[in-house]
């Protein structure tokens, strides 16, 4: 069920409760080539892009964040960049159908402008009618990431986003709608009101992929992470669902924990227990496939029960009879 408002819990809460859950399973490692001797993480679920399967990755060497998005085709068990496909000087990539266009987007890295030496960043957003044909139509405001957009079923665009700072402290989510993708400004995103009860102080997260329910509503997937007491950063693939009529929502519920998915190298010692969602491939049987970086150094897939299936298989005027 959904509620007004939603327990606050932390990682370690979320934590022990997802032990007792339905546990995911088959976990498997995608095998990239084509790029050197380069990572390819932070992946996007594969999207359909004229006919064919593809998958946006970040590709980066190990020791740098230097970082560029390739679109990668399978060929033979192995995904390799696709032949005559653009390729984007961004990192986290992720993708959207808005209103008939693919929406493509990821995250723009650039000087600070304060603090010498120092890189800021920002959400940058393209469009057109498939991947050879993107078009950049608009950008978040400087330094925010996890910005997702999803077209609603009555044709608006739900928009989901992440402010830092005085508003968002390490990073809280918010939502707003828009009517056209034009509507898409840093002022409308930097406007959107925060979802209370989500993350503490000490803790942040972010929607990384939205899922319209034939019911209305709208699956978030996304990520929920905190710093242990040594410094070390733990990502955890979350979801939620949010009724945009009535911004009520569910409690946020895990996915996986890191050791559910195969052993493998890290970026560095303190991102070894990080997953960060990608995108999640609803199977139509009950079960769902999670493409996710892996300690910022791999990309992987996992099974497990379609988190959303439970909301999207019950009425709204029953959900909420209760409320």
């Amino acid at each position: 069920m959904l509620f007004s408002l939603p327990t606050l819990k932390t990682c370690q809460v979320l934590v022990d409760e997802f032990r007792s859950a339905p546990q995911p399973f088959e976990p498997e490692k995608l095998r990239f080539a084509g790029v050197g001797d380069r990572d390819v993480y932070n992946i996007s679920a594969p999207f359909v892009d004229e006919g064919e399967w593809v998958i946006a990755g970040r590709v980066e060497a190990r020791d740098s964040e230097q970082s560029e998005v390739y679109f990668f085709v399978e060929r033979d068990g192995v995904w390799v960049p696709r032949d005559g496909a653009p390729v984007f000087a961004l990192q986290d990539p992720f993708v959207a159908r808005i209103h008939g266009q693919l929406v493509f987007g990821g995250v723009e890295t650039f000087p600070h402008p304060v603090f010498d030496g120092e890189l800021s960043w920002r959400t940058v957003f393209y469009r057109g009618p498939n991947i050879r044909r993107l078009e950049k139509f608009a950008e978040g405001p400087d330094g925010m990431k996890d910005i997702r957009l999803v077209e609603l079923k009555d044709g608006s665009i739900g928009v989901f986003t992440r402010p830092q700072g005085e508003k968002g402290g390490r990073g809280k989510i918010g939502f707003t709608r828009i009517f056209s993708l034009d509507e898409l400004t840093p002022d409308v995103i930097e406007a959107a009101p925060i979802l209370d009860a989500q993350f503490t102080d000490e803790e942040w997260g972010g929607v990384n992929e939205a899922h319209l329910l034939a019911n209305g509503l709208v699956g978030a997937l996304g990520h929920i992470a905190c710093f242990d007491e040594h410094g070390n950063r733990h990502y955890y693939p979350m979801v939620f669902v949010l009724n945009p009529e009535t911004m009520e929502r569910s409690e946020l519920e895990l996915l996986a924990l890191r050791s559910h998915f195969l052993d493998g190298p890290a970026k560095r010692p303190d991102l070894a227990n990080v997953v960060f969602s990608g995108g999640l491939i609803r199977k139509g049987d009950g079960t769902a496939e999670l493409y996710a970086g892996v300690s910022d150094a791999e990309a992987q897939k996992i099974s497990l029960i379609d988190p959303f299936a439970k909301y999207e298989a019950q009425e709204l005027d029953r959900m909420y009879a209760s409320v």
